[in-house]
């Protein structure tokens, strides 16, 4: 620690106090760690215990005498001496070579191909040595091959009086923390330590009330931090866990909440029309609605009544009717009139994450409202459109024209364009709206909650607030659902159109390949298509990261024209290709020009190739069940018999066993439970994506400990919905809420 007279407390800077040699710096900066409330809150990924830590003695005795050390990696403490560079006799391979020794012993270490580490270390160091034991042939001596090194200026307590430990020492529990290239586990632990005995956690406020700390018997936070980074027992690090688990979810549904009051606390667009009103449209579908679109609609059109603005989710399979719905319900707005004013009509905004998806939508848009006196626009980057036109009447469901983007901003902003669909463009400074009262957003999960704000602040100053409908074809589990979307009502499209036909999914192993390859080529020679669907772009560089094997879009891509479907048209679609290589890619095979399309998972979402009966998913075991649920989604667009082939790698029996459950399954919801029970949400959705931490995406799986938090969020916001009072209790939470937003300990 540095010599400074500032205090250390938790918002100091790292920097402040801690000697960091350049690499150290970047590597802090690269885990998001700058304070010491961040350090603080960087929690071990696992414990070991000193028990685990072995004496050079013992790794270096005969393999009859050392039968009670684990076949795999090792980790000793000692002084490290003879480092010295060297060649293979035979392979000549550069390397480095050293010696450790402890008071049982020595034991040699050789690090192939990195004959830099012979002066990384400093000769007489004590180091930190792990790895696996390997024994030569020739003469049975046993070295550490290749293992991890690094300087410690001790060993962990409990090791014992010397440095390998004595019989009968108390063996101690000690934390694992993830690193990052430049800083280890090992120097984390012993900053930690210096936190601790600097008196820091004296200052640290808990922002949990005692009441809640006695109601769930939680420890306090100082109690926590100590129990999470040095317990005594595992006992002691999961009621830490409990606690921080409970604290990330309460924070996470208090801020998601104080949103949601504060939105609601604005006048809304009071929009009420008879039943048979909404009928009128309705029964023009070429379709019957589904009790779970009818229950949809309904609850959209009883906020409508209501005097404060909806902020609602609407989550359901591909396929569900998402978007009937929001045609139904945008025509309850576009068919009221503004407020003093029954010759203007209120305003929709729809937006999508796509250029395709919402020219997609545009085209649907105006099938369901061709026979009334609504405009309908579309803007996006490569321009704008406008239905109906004068010019290109006659030319059905495509009586568009495209027009100026000057001139479809001028009709929006006077209230001509009622209903107005596009992309990212639909938050640009210059699209203002006259009587906005309804935003549909598609794909929710493509967009930032400071998107759906901006959207929303297109209504004109001074005028009521739109009503906000979020849409997903995600499927998302309950717990997920009430914490990270905490601002939004939830309502759920469960059941499927009748007469629509159901997937016939197949987990494919190796040796039934061929035969699989055949019953797709029946189908394409029928005139239908396929996406085929890879884990990665491009294979592995090898000299920068670790083989590990799994299909790649550009080399399977290849494959399949080169040895598989020659006869056949091949194209490819990632996530490096630019936008208008991506939109062509995709219109090629919408419109048939392309028989495969070879694609990572970023398949346009929604998007309709009617065409489109077979998916390919290789590697499934990569994927989360509900990604592969929404991904074969994609093709039960049409009338044709819709397959899915998943083709696993794999030969694990629990694996398989997990994959077979799509076969099984009722729904995406059923699917994403059962993924969230067996994988765990970091995996199922990735951590980055929500921004929480470890400790949170595990609590997740506990419905239980999320209602309770919930609960305690409602109980405080119903006494005081903005927070505003002057009790130690809010301003606790206020001052903890606006820490997280700024992203000090591990929210946004």
């Amino acid at each position: 620690m540095k010599n400074t007279d500032s205090p250390l407390h938790a918002d100091s800077l790292l920097s402040d106090h801690f000697r960091l040699l350049p690499i150290q710096r970047a590597a802090l900066k690269n885990l998001g760690l700058h304070t010491v409330r961040g350090l603080l809150y960087h929690f071990p990924s696992r414990y070991g215990d000193t028990a685990e830590i072995q004496s050079v003695g013992a790794v270096v005795r005969t393999q009859e005498e050392s039968a009670g050390i684990a076949p795999g990696e090792v980790v000793i403490f000692g002084r490290i001496s003879k480092l010295k560079t060297s060649k293979g006799f035979r392979t000549k391979i550069p390397m480095a070579e050293a010696t450790i020794t402890d008071e049982s012993g020595e034991v040699k270490a050789v690090w192939f191909n990195q004959p830099y580490i012979a002066k990384m270390v400093a000769d007489g160091a004590l180091v930190r040595v792990q790895g696996k034991i390997s024994v030569r042939k020739k003469n049975g001596e046993r070295y550490f091959s290749n293992p991890k090194i690094e300087m410690v200026n001790k060993v962990p307590i409990g090791v014992g009086q010397s440095l390998f430990g004595e019989e009968g020492t108390e063996h101690t529990l000690y934390p694992v923390y993830p690193e990052s290239r430049g800083i280890t586990s090992n120097w984390m632990y012993h900053a930690i330590q210096k936190i601790f005995t600097s008196g820091a956690l004296e200052a640290v406020n808990d922002p949990l009330s005692p009441e809640i700390l006695e109601r769930y018997h939680l420890p306090t936070l100082k109690t926590a931090l100590i129990w999470m980074h040095s317990p005594k027992k595992l006992d002691d690090a999961e009621a830490a866990k409990k606690r921080f688990a409970f604290e990330e979810i309460f924070f996470l549904q208090l801020i998601k909440q104080k949103e949601k009051r504060a939105y609601q606390a604005n006048p809304a667009y009071h929009i009420d029309h008879a039943e048979a009103h909404i009928q009128d449209f309705t029964k023009r579908f070429q379709f019957a609605l589904t009790d779970s679109q009818k229950r949809a609609i309904e609850a959209v059109l009883g906020d409508f009544k209501r005097n404060h603005a909806m902020s609602r989710l609407l989550e359901g399979d591909v396929g569900s009717g998402k978007t009937a719905v929001a045609a139904s319900t945008a025509y309850a707005v576009v068919t009221a009139h503004a407020p003093n004013n029954k010759f203007r009509n209120l305003q929709v905004a729809y937006m999508c994450p796509t250029e395709i998806l919402a020219t997609q939508h545009f085209e649907s848009f105006i099938k369901y409202f061709d026979h009334l006196p609504i405009n309908i626009g579309l803007i996006t980057s490569s321009g704008c459109r406008k239905f109906p036109s004068k010019v290109a009447q006659g030319r059905g469901e495509r009586d568009w024209t495209d027009i100026s983007r000057a001139q479809l901003l001028k009709w929006v902003a006077t209230g001509q364009i009622t209903i107005l669909i596009g992309t990212h463009s639909l938050i640009q400074k210059t699209v203002n709206f006259q009587d906005l009262a309804y935003v549909i957003i598609d794909e929710q999960h493509r967009f930032g909650t400071r998107q759906r704000k901006e959207l929303a602040k297109k209504a004109r100053p001074g005028s009521p607030l739109p009503h906000l409908l979020s849409m997903t074809a995600t499927p998302i589990p309950r717990t997920l659902a009430l914490t990270l979307y905490g601002d939004l009502d939830l309502t759920l499209l469960d059941q499927m159109p009748s007469g629509r036909k159901s997937i016939i999914t197949d987990i494919v192993m190796e040796h039934e390949r061929k035969a699989t390859y055949e019953k797709i080529r029946t189908e394409l020679r029928a005139g239908r298509q396929a996406y085929v669907i890879c884990p990665r772009i491009d294979e592995p560089d090898p000299t920068k990261e670790a083989a590990v094997y799994a299909k790649s879009v550009k080399e399977e891509a290849t494959r399949l024209k080169k040895d598989i479907f020659p006869e056949f048209t091949i194209d490819v679609l990632h996530g490096k290709m630019n936008s208008d290589s991506k939109d062509r890619a995709m219109l090629n095979f919408k419109n048939g020009k392309t028989d495969i399309l070879v694609a990572t998972s970023v398949v346009e979402v929604g998007v309709n190739v009617e065409n489109a009966s077979i998916i390919i998913i290789e590697g499934g075991e990569r994927f989360g069940l509900a990604q592969l649920h929404q991904l074969r989604g994609r093709v039960i667009r049409g009338n044709h018999q819709p397959f899915c082939y998943v083709f696993a790698e794999t030969k694990s029996e629990k694996t398989i066993e997990r994959l077979r459950a799509l076969k099984t399954a009722k729904n995406g919801f059923e699917l994403a439970e059962y993924d969230l029970k067996f994988r765990g949400s970091g995996d199922l959705f990735g951590k980055k994506q929500w921004g929480v931490t470890d400790v949170a995406m595990e609590a997740l799986q506990n419905l239980k400990l999320v209602e309770a938090a919930r609960n305690e969020v409602t109980t405080i916001l119903d006494q005081d919905p903005a927070l505003r009072s002057t009790s130690p209790t809010s301003a606790a939470l206020r001052e903890e809420i606006a820490r997280r937003k700024i992203g000090d300990v591990h929210l946004e």
